[in-house]
């Protein structure tokens, strides 16, 4: 097995995401890998219905502006390169299978809930990350 060079790590700036940051941190040390931390902001019509008669530019500007700075406190507390602390927005699944492939990535690693049944796991970030990424997916169980 060849190491990873590579890591994409997706997070979702809860009170979760240092779960995956741990995980994602040991592995990229083990392997001395480049870390690279994503969050991705839904859009806000999609958030919203999209039928709102109003301009929501301004609230997708805040929720683009906080989500960098809470990547940005991730990234300093992890290590990881301003460079590599990206924030973008889209549907999560079609933005990471994105940025994995420009930025040459040989490993994903999501958080998941882990919850029974494969219906719940179909309308999952975790599971549409891994169906259409060409690189390893790992999910992190989140407790």
């Amino acid at each position: 097995m060849s190491a990873y060079k590579k890591m994409l790590v997706a997070i979702d700036l809860t009170e979760e995401a240092p779960q995956v940051l741990n995980k994602a941190k040991a592995i990229s040390s083990a392997h001395g890998a480049e870390l690279m931390l994503v969050h991705v902001v839904e859009p806000v019509g999609y958030a919203y219905g999209g039928d709102i008669p109003m301009d929501l530019t301004e609230l997708q500007d805040q929720l683009d502006k906080a989500a960098k700075e809470q990547l940005g406190k991730y990234g300093d507390e992890y290590g990881v390169a301003k460079q590599n602390q990206v924030v973008t927005v889209g549907r999560p699944e079609s933005e990471i299978h994105r940025l994995a492939k420009e930025q040459d990535v040989d490993l994903v690693i999501v958080g998941s809930h882990g919850r029974k049944g494969f219906q719940l796991l179909l309308g999952s970030t975790a599971n549409g990350v891994l169906h259409g990424t060409e690189c390893d997916v790992l999910a992190v169980r989140i407790h």
